[in-house]
């Protein structure tokens, strides 16, 4: 019993069956992953992800009646403090599709191509299952290109920010610009333990759920721009 309830619970959410059957088949093969359920449509997802209570979500992003996004928005919405949502991953045929940036919006935390090779896509769920977000350099590139042709010439930063001690706030910079925590690490030649800690204090500070939203702050915000 032990063992099972330290195993990551998954839902697979996809339209197509075999689709679903082949993600199972791999995620199956591991000690410590568990298959709660399949889902052949957002609004089937919403349903069984109330009923199964998964650690993550994979979500197809064009379905029937109810798509990825919505679901995603939905099921996310739903989260409490008591009961947090489940993560979700974004499965997507093209790196560069126009959903991306929506499901951003709706509380994404990880992007993968259908086409992921095995251990990736069993990478990705352990990474997004402990916490992390899972935002592949080329989603990165897109969001900041989005952010940058629809975000206000004007915008304000939320008042949040100035809780940001400037490391912290040069810490969410290099957040934003995709670079990992040994990479922020080299880049302000900090320890990587150090560079935990000051994300941890930023997503705290700004009530962020992962690095996902703290690209959209930086962005939305105007405190980093594309090329700057």
């Amino acid at each position: 019993m032990s063992e099972r309830s330290e195993r990551v619970r998954v839902v697979v959410v996809d339209d197509q069956a075999l689709v679903r059957a082949g993600f199972r088949m791999i995620l199956e093969s591991e000690d410590d992953i568990t298959v709660v359920g399949e889902a052949g449509d957002g609004v089937e997802a919403v349903d069984l992800v109330a009923r199964a209570r998964p650690d993550v979500v994979l979500m197809d992003i064009r379905m029937p009646r109810r798509d990825g996004v919505a679901a995603t928005a939905a099921i996310v919405a739903a989260g409490t403090d008591d009961r947090p949502a489940p993560k979700v991953v974004i499965l997507t045929t093209f790196d560069l599709d126009d959903h991306v940036f929506d499901a951003v919006r709706a509380g994404a935390s990880g992007f993968l191509l259908k086409d992921t090779p095995a251990e990736e896509l069993l990478d990705a769920v352990r990474v997004v299952a402990a916490g992390n977000a899972l935002l592949a350099p080329s989603v990165t590139r897109q969001l900041i290109e989005e952010f940058a042709r629809q975000r206000p010439a004007t915008a304000v930063p939320p008042p949040e920010l100035d809780q940001l001690t400037d490391r912290e706030r040069e810490v969410l910079a290099l957040m934003a610009r995709g670079l990992s925590n040994a990479e922020i690490a080299t880049e302000l030649i900090l320890g990587e333990t150090t560079v935990k800690t000051h994300v941890g204090r930023v997503l705290t500070k700004l009530h962020l759920r992962d690095r996902v939203q703290a690209v959209v702050l930086a962005y939305e915000s105007g405190l980093v721009r594309p090329g700057g």
